[in-house]
């Protein structure tokens, strides 16, 4: 992206979608399940791809209207929550008996559908010679206060939000709620993280980055505590719909925070250096998740994020009351 621009990258990506979906629609006729994880490799790929719209979004925007423009895009998951399960439900039967793999075949169409629109992206590139320069190192970069707790909100909220999701279901399945149940959970808990894009943006322009940061933690341990309470259904509800409003705050607020962190030339591998980061934690939570809670079971799990949100709320402090020392105010 940083040599050929965002709308070469966004449509290789699409194109990934594309064979991706292909592929798994032919497992599922053939019913092979290494053709299965081999297209869902691929499709991890198109996923990469697009967890960089939220940049290029800042990229086009001025510098007052980064934090809305990145909280917008994320907004966008509101539609994704509710059309998602539906073109699922009405693609589940299409080949029947050969059951969903006409969804996967939606999958390749709305990859083509992004491929269309990409096209008409115009964000201009990084200047040859600014980018010739190749600005600081990766090393200089991450030492500064500001990348280091952008860092952190991103990691620790997608992996805080991760396990607990996962794990949900899961819990409730133990404490003999019905699938419709964990459903009815998980689909709040989506909505949750999405909606209040639309209005997080605003909110770090008003108040800052750093009470949105904190807010965000701070939700995170409260779906903790709900959930330590009991396994009714109003408990395991109310706790997802905290830890989605939390991730919402520390994983936008920590991309809007990033973005303060590089020069033009360095914005590629900075955002690089975050997404790795970031969904190498994601990787690590998700393979865990139902490990952590059949060997140490849901409240342990619970617990196990305690310490890292504290993290995360312990940097944003010492970052802002180290920003306010560097600059006082009259």
């Amino acid at each position: 992206m940083s040599r050929f621009g965002r709308r070469y990258g966004f449509s290789q990506g699409a194109v990934i979608g594309i064979a991706a979906g292909v592929i798994c629609s032919l497992a599922v006729f053939d019913r092979s399940f290494m053709l299965y994880c081999f297209g869902s490799l691929i499709y991890g790929v198109f996923a990469a791809h697009a967890s960089y719209y939220r940049f290029a979004a800042a990229d086009a925007a001025k510098p007052e209207g980064k934090a809305q423009a990145i909280s917008l895009v994320l907004a966008g998951g509101i539609v994704a929550a509710i059309a998602g399960p539906q073109l699922a439900t009405w693609s589940r039967d299409l080949f029947a008996p050969v059951f969903f793999a006409g969804s996967f075949l939606v999958v390749s169409a709305l990859s083509f559908l992004v491929l269309l629109v990409v096209q008409f992206i115009r964000i201009p590139n990084v200047k040859p010679e600014a980018l010739s320069k190749g600005g600081r190192s990766l090393s200089e970069i991450a030492r500064q206060p500001a990348f280091i707790v952008a860092v952190l909100a991103g990691m620790i909220g997608y992996g805080s939000m991760n396990l607990i999701m996962l794990a949900t279901p899961l819990a409730m399945l133990a404490c003999n709620h019905s699938f419709s149940d964990s459903n009815f959970v998980i689909s709040w808990h989506v909505l949750s993280m999405f909606a209040p894009s639309f209005f997080t943006g605003s909110l770090v322009r008003r108040f800052g980055v750093e009470p949105i940061l904190l807010t965000g933690g701070l939700l995170i341990l409260a779906c903790v505590a709900i959930n330590l309470s009991g396994v009714e259904i109003l408990q395991f509800w109310s706790a997802l719909v905290m830890l989605g409003l939390g991730w919402n705050f520390l994983y936008v607020g920590g991309s809007i925070l990033l973005t303060s962190t590089h020069r033009p030339e360095e914005q590629a591998k900075v955002q690089a250096l975050n997404e790795f980061l970031t969904f190498s934690v994601v990787a690590v939570t998700a393979l865990g998740s139902g490990a952590l809670l059949h060997y140490f079971g849901w409240d342990a799990l619970d617990l196990g994020v305690l310490l890292p949100v504290l993290l995360v709320i312990t940097s944003v402090l010492w970052f802002w009351r180290r920003k306010e020392v560097a600059i006082p105010q009259h």
